[in-house]
């Protein structure tokens, strides 16, 4: 059984940063996709970032030059580093491990990111 455990969420002022965290344990195969999604109050979860294995990323154009995903393989964790915080990026923040190859899809319990205005 595969679990991720986040960290790293926070209260924040705006303009302000914070870095989330999210670690997988367990046994996990093959090639993969990491990355974070958030829910927002009343709004539908969306993606934020993404990173294969090879290191491709994935951003939502809302985060683009503000948020940067890292991962490290190693260590089966997956980084994001959120810079120049925003009111509006206040939400439930979710990690993600997905392979539709081996067709597999885990979520972490989800941390929540309050930013200040």
């Amino acid at each position: 059984q595969v679990q991720l455990v986040e960290s790293g969420g926070g209260l924040v002022q705006a303009g302000g940063s914070l870095r989330l965290s999210c670690a997988a344990s367990g046994t996990i195969v093959g090639i993969n996709t990491m990355g974070w999604y958030r829910r927002a109050p009343g709004k539908q979860r969306e993606l934020v970032a993404t990173m294969d294995s090879g290191g491709t990323t994935n951003y939502a154009d809302s985060v683009k030059g503000r948020f940067t995903i890292s991962r490290d393989n190693a260590k089966n964790t997956v980084y994001m580093q959120m810079n120049s915080l925003k009111a509006e990026d206040t939400a439930v923040y979710y990690c993600n491990l997905e392979s539709r190859f081996w067709r597999y899809n885990y979520w972490g319990q989800g941390t929540q990111v309050t930013v200040s205005s």
